[in-house]
């Protein structure tokens, strides 16, 4: 008599699709209404599923698009000119007066990327925006570092945005003060699940707000500036505030320290670019003709920013709002420090409550608009991220999961990776707007320069190609802008990353390279799978095996052991055997005196196990029987239950499924389990029918 390991008790075998899988081994009564509540909760969230061909019924309106794409460069003016006047106000309420011309600065950049991000939507209208155009014109690697550059600004984007939300609501409501941590938090799940909803659902729900939150502004620029032309507007809460510049900038911005300075100022300013990416990622999304309303609604987007930009810090400055990082440390009021209560508010909301009364209606509509678009900013990352992470999964640089459309055809998966990746950074810096802003737009500025550095190197090889006079000729100026985009995008990272290193920026950095060594990482584990799964000419001549050998695992004499016995006969194996392991001996007499007692035709092998171990001496006794027939195929059959109680699934089939787990990494060996339902599992055949 040999002797061989026992079969173990059955495990649930693992099913094609997770919603199988989870009937196949915990279904029943109980787990079935589980799953159904999931259901119909999930289907309360997201709504109903929507078929393939329902796709084309998601895009987007050029009235849509603007506030589903726009939106981060529109909400940018909440918290752009607040760090333009913060970071002036380093050097006293003198250097503060400048923020005007840095603000200046800041438009030209943005029409200048705005004009140039016009001719990449015609060029590349396939949705790949800056990654596609760096990878194609400057390499993969160019392209992998867009890639990663993006995806970390738009996690902060989500970050900032929502952080930044906060604090405006928390100036709506002051009782808020001090949980702008959880609000962020809070707003960052709720637009998750609106995103999850689709595209389009999202942009009918933040369009509203968004042209509320345009005609706030406006407005209250028009009031302002009527109050200033009349001579009647008044000044700001903190006008009188007298600001205590920092040591280094007692004499104000002279020499390299003030235009350092000032520069600084020009690169925290310049997170009122962040956005206008999305827009050239996004052109798949909009309705045909799909490059020409990309290009249009970047033009609105453009004019409108500036214009909101250039009235904010117009009117901060004719009020003289002033901000500061501490304001308990940095500001005197009447030559002494604030109370300690004292609360700072954003830009807007100071310059809201000296046109129309911190008391009065239109005041609590602009705060509250404001933060609403705020909130809403982030949308336009949770459009771009699932997109870009897409195309990315498609190359085979992050995994394939995130590839594929939800039910709701929105690529969920990105949606919720996003989501998690900014609620780590909203928790890890408390809701600081101004920690974060550090780490913010080095990553975009990246990729604005990769994108603008390789349009310029596809039109030049386009002009190449072409003999068609005009059609040169657009080409050209084309080209044109792009180098101008390119050498201003250039010199503005160059700026960011000087002035940014040190209060953060080191840390986006780091991140970028960490993501960039990731998904490299991965798409070469996705080229060595493909190498070494890839099919040649003759090899299926060669994977068949000599012969095949079936192996029954056995520990006690039962219906699905005998269920088994028969399945492995029925597939007419070279030679069949069945073993048992002696962790018992009189539990293995049994089981040889009802294998004889049933004349089951098969022979049973017995396996000692002096350390009444089953695992070990089952995986010897097949890796002998590899040895003694390499070119051999093994196929164990292994019972299990299938249960209808989620507890049953613990007290059955853990050590089959020890087997099966161990077995799966032996070469040359397949596994077969043989379900056996127990009554338990009525509910689950129900509910798989």
């Amino acid at each position: 008599m040999k002797r061989v390991a026992r079969s173990a008790e059955p495990v649930c075998h693992a099913a094609p699709s997770k919603v199988i899988a989870i009937r196949a081994c915990l279904s029943g009564a109980s787990v079935t209404r589980v799953l159904n509540f999931f259901n119909a909760f999930k289907r309360v969230l997201v709504g109903r599923p929507f078929r393939s061909d329902k796709l084309s019924h998601t895009l987007l309106p050029k009235r849509i698009a603007l506030p589903v794409f726009a939106s981060d460069a529109l909400s940018s003016v909440a918290y752009a000119p607040d760090e333009i006047l913060l970071t002036l106000a380093l050097a006293g309420a003198a250097a503060v007066t400048l923020s005007p011309w840095v603000g200046l600065a800041v438009m030209v950049v943005l029409l200048t990327v705005v004009a140039s991000y016009r001719q990449n939507v015609h060029a590349y209208p396939s949705g790949g925006g800056d990654y596609e155009i760096a990878s194609v014109n400057l390499g993969k690697r160019a392209g992998l570092t867009v890639a990663s550059a993006l995806m970390v600004d738009y996690v902060l984007t989500v970050a900032v945005s929502m952080s930044s939300a906060a604090n405006y609501l928390a100036t709506a409501i002051p009782g808020w003060h001090g949980t702008q941590a959880v609000i962020a938090v809070v707003g960052v799940i709720i637009l998750a699940l609106v995103n999850l909803r689709g595209i389009k659902d999202a942009g009918n729900v933040f369009a509203v707000p968004t042209y509320i939150f345009m005609f706030c502004i406006f407005s209250m620029t028009a009031a302002g500036l009527f109050q200033a032309a009349t001579g009647s507007l008044g000044r700001a809460p903190s006008a009188e505030f007298e600001i205590i510049p920092e040591a280094a900038f007692n004499q104000g911005l002279v020499g390299l320290a003030g235009a350092f300075l000032l520069l600084r100022a020009f690169s925290s300013g310049a997170a009122a670019l962040t956005g206008v990416e999305a827009i050239s990622n996004g052109v798949p999304n909009f309705r045909k003709p799909k490059s020409k309303n990309a290009a249009t609604t970047l033009l609105l987007l453009g004019a409108i920013a500036a214009g909101m930009m250039a009235s904010i810090l117009f009117l901060a400055n004719a009020t003289g709002v002033h901000i500061v990082a501490d304001p308990h440390t940095e500001f005197l009021v009447n030559g002494v420090a604030p109370p300690a209560d004292y609360v700072q508010n954003p830009s807007i909301s100071q310059i809201a409550s000296t046109i129309f009364g911190a008391g009065s209606i239109p005041f609590f509509i602009i705060v509250a608009a404001t933060g609403v678009i705020l909130v809403f900013a982030s949308n336009t990352a949770f459009n771009g991220f699932p997109v870009l992470a897409s195309i990315l999964a498609k190359d085979g640089f992050l995994p394939r999961q995130l590839r594929t459309r939800g039910d709701r055809l929105a690529f969920s998966n990105g949606v919720i990776l996003l989501a998690i990746g900014a609620l780590v950074l909203i928790v890890a810096f408390n809701a600081d707007v101004t920690r974060l802003i550090q780490l913010y737009i080095v990553g975009v500025f990246i990729s604005f320069t990769a994108s603008q550095l390789g349009m310029v190197r596809h039109w030049t090889r386009e002009l190449l190609k072409v003999k068609d006079k005009p059609v040169r000729y657009r080409m050209m100026r084309s080209r044109v802008i792009n180098t101008l985009g390119f050498c201003m995008t250039l010199t503005v990272l160059l700026i960011v990353l000087v002035t940014k290193f040190e209060q953060g920026a080191w840390i986006a950095l780091l991140a970028m390279a960490v993501l960039f060594v990731i998904m490299w990482g991965i798409r070469s584990h996705y080229d060595n799978v493909a190498k070494e799964l890839a099919v040649e000419t003759d090899s299926p001549l060669k994977a068949l095996p000599a012969r095949i050998h079936a192996v029954i695992l056995v520990s006690h004499v039962r219906k699905p052991v005998v269920r088994a016995v028969a399945f492995a006969r029925a597939s007419r194996p070279s030679t069949l055997e069945a073993i048992t392991v002696d962790l018992d001996p009189v539990e293995t007499e049994q089981t040889l005196l009802d294998w004889e007692r049933l004349a089951i035709p098969v022979p049973l092998t017995v396996l000692a196990s002096p350390y009444r171990e089953t695992l070990t001496p089952l995986i010897n006794h097949i890796k002998a029987m590899r040895r003694d027939a390499p070119r051999d195929l093994i196929v164990v059959y292994i019972p299990e239950y299938v249960v209808g109680k989620w507890w049953e699934q613990l007290v059955h089939n853990q050590t089959a499924l020890r087997i099966k787990t161990r077995l799966h990494f032996e070469p040359g060996v397949v596994v077969a389990s043989v379900p056996w339902q127990l009554k338990s599992s009525t509910d689950a055949k129900k509910y798989q029918e």
